[in-house]
């Protein structure tokens, strides 16, 4: 008797089901013992493993060789109508704005204009969909809290793998208080981001000069629970205007994993706390930054000042940035 088909309402196809059910049977299995289980090639299963990998069936276990798990069903379901009703939104979003294409008025109605996302997976999904969907260029303005978890290696590696539109990035004085955000940044920039350091008075992310995200947060805020997504529009038209002057007004922050050659100055540890100093951070949050003592910090800022002439710690920062020392030699 056929296999009856539970997942082709959520757009999974027949041979991704039938690898997805044969995992949940028999649990991790090898390429060759999951195409034995399901009656098809190695090589078929894997053509098939980036796509069950995006629907969030499957991942990776870690080692040699290459065996795959399956997503416990309550979690993999989830994801997929998550996916199902942000693919419903946007067609409900495409039929209003082809309805304005026949509408006898001015301009768009405010309800075409802003559309709200409450709730934090809704906002990380939102936000993901955006910088997925975007193919000129993303411009974002960096400040915590933030919406998805910059601490997941393995989404970070698949977020920059997929990402085909270059970025600008400008990071505001409190964008690197959270542990692992200046690793999370180096990486970034080897993969092709421009990143500033400058003032951020809200969080913001643009795709394409067409579509922004504004997620609705305070300071005392530790996450973020909805934003506000502006569509084509003189407000959206503002938002880009906005970014283009903080960009005019902010100063490169170049950060590198290589080592500096041993004459150069500043050596490679004294550059990122240049750059951290430029961004406004204290010694606390560079020290934890860096994996450095608080002490060794303001030892290191003491210095900096002095050789640069500086009369506060953000001046040692404004100069070194303004005299080009952030970037590697």
């Amino acid at each position: 008797m056929a296999q009856r088909r539970l997942l082709e309402g959520l757009g999974v196809t027949v041979a991704e089901e039938t690898a997805y059910r044969a995992l949940l049977r028999h649990g991790p299995a090898t390429l060759s013992r999951l195409a034995t289980d399901t009656g098809s090639s190695a090589a078929a299963i894997r053509r098939m493993l980036p796509r069950l990998e995006d629907l969030g069936l499957i991942s990776r276990v870690a080692g040699r060789p290459l065996r795959l798990v399956a997503t416990p069903p309550n979690v993999a379901i989830d994801i997929l109508v998550a996916r199902r009703q942000e693919e419903i939104a946007h067609s409900r979003a495409a039929a209003a704005l082809l309805a304005t294409e026949v509408a006898e008025r001015s301009g768009p109605h405010p309800e075409e204009v802003l559309e709200v996302v409450t709730g934090r997976d809704a906002v990380a999904r939102r936000y993901l969909q955006l910088e997925r969907n975007a193919t000129r260029e993303m411009l974002v303005l960096v400040h915590p809290p933030y919406a998805v978890d910059i601490s997941d290696d393995q989404e970070n590696r698949q977020r920059a793998a997929r990402q085909g539109a270059p970025t600008r990035g400008i990071y505001g004085p409190q964008a690197f208080e959270q542990p692992g955000m200046l690793a999370h940044t180096r990486r970034a920039i080897e993969d092709g981001e421009q990143a500033r350091l400058g003032q951020v008075p809200v969080k913001l992310a643009i795709a394409d000069a067409r579509t922004a995200i504004l997620p609705l947060v305070s300071d005392e805020d530790r996450a973020v629970e909805s934003a506000l997504v502006v569509h084509p529009s003189a407000l959206l038209d503002a938002l880009v205007g906005l970014f283009e002057t903080l960009w005019r007004a902010a100063v490169p922050l170049r950060l590198s994993a290589e080592t500096l050659e041993p004459e150069a100055w500043p050596q490679g540890p004294d550059t990122e706390v240049l750059a951290l100093l430029a961004a406004g951070m204290k010694d606390d949050a560079i020290a934890r930054q860096l994996g450095l003592s608080p002490r060794t910090v303001q030892r290191r800022v003491q210095v900096l000042c002095e050789r640069l002439g500086a009369r506060t710690r953000f001046h040692a920062g404004f100069l070194a940035a303004q005299h080009d020392l952030l970037a590697p030699k």
